[in-house]
């Protein structure tokens, strides 16, 4: 196997540096997720902006609200899409075929979500966000009317919208730092439910 490049291009403390709090909120990622997200070690270089990280993501991300998970996941892929963060796009992918059981569903979102099989939900859905991302100053009420018509509510509407903007925030921090995505991520969920 290849070299692997560092995770950051800043320094990462070692885990056993960190206050006993993240200490727990790892080993909790390595009994859930079977690993410790690459982000959550580089953010680690300041371990109170972790903390609000840590909160951010799982208010926006895992709270319940409005938008699915699966939904929540999506944005966060085409978001990434637009702005190529690797990082995001490996990471992201997988949750992606791993909430909908759809390993297709999870490359065409890195590929092109246009040339997707999407309900007009979620099409609506991801137009809003890829604007949001590519060109905001060109969104106007008909944007919003085209999410209504969708069947998103006002509070569906500000979920849509943070959503891709938390992405927009994580993925110029990625490139900043160069963060790599664990390699596990690559192999995962590449296989639909019922496969042999």
């Amino acid at each position: 196997m290849a070299n692997q490049p560092p995770i950051s291009a800043l320094p990462i403390p070692e885990e056993g540096e960190l206050d006993p709090e993240l200490q727990k909120y790892f080993a909790i990622c390595r009994e859930k997720l079977g690993l410790v997200p690459n982000v959550l070690k580089a953010y680690s270089f300041r371990p109170e902006r972790l903390r609000r990280f840590i909160d951010s993501y799982n208010e926006i991300m895992l709270s319940e609200g409005p938008l699915s998970k699966l939904e929540r996941e999506m944005i966060a892929v085409v978001v990434s899409a637009y702005n190529r963060c690797t990082y995001c796009l490996v990471a992201h992918g997988q949750a992606v075929r791993r909430l909908s059981g759809d390993p297709i569903l999870g490359e065409m979102l890195v590929m092109n979500y246009r040339m997707a099989d999407l309900s007009a939900r979620h099409r609506a859905m991801l137009d809003y966000a890829w604007t949001l991302t590519a060109d905001p100053m060109a969104l106007s009420e008909a944007d919003r009317a085209r999410l209504r018509e969708a069947g998103f509510d006002d509070a569906a509407l500000w979920d849509v919208a943070e959503t891709a903007s938390f992405f927009n925030y994580t993925n110029r921090m990625a490139h900043a730092l160069e963060m790599q995505p664990n390699r596990e991520y690559h192999a995962m969920d590449r296989e639909p439910p019922d496969a042999d």
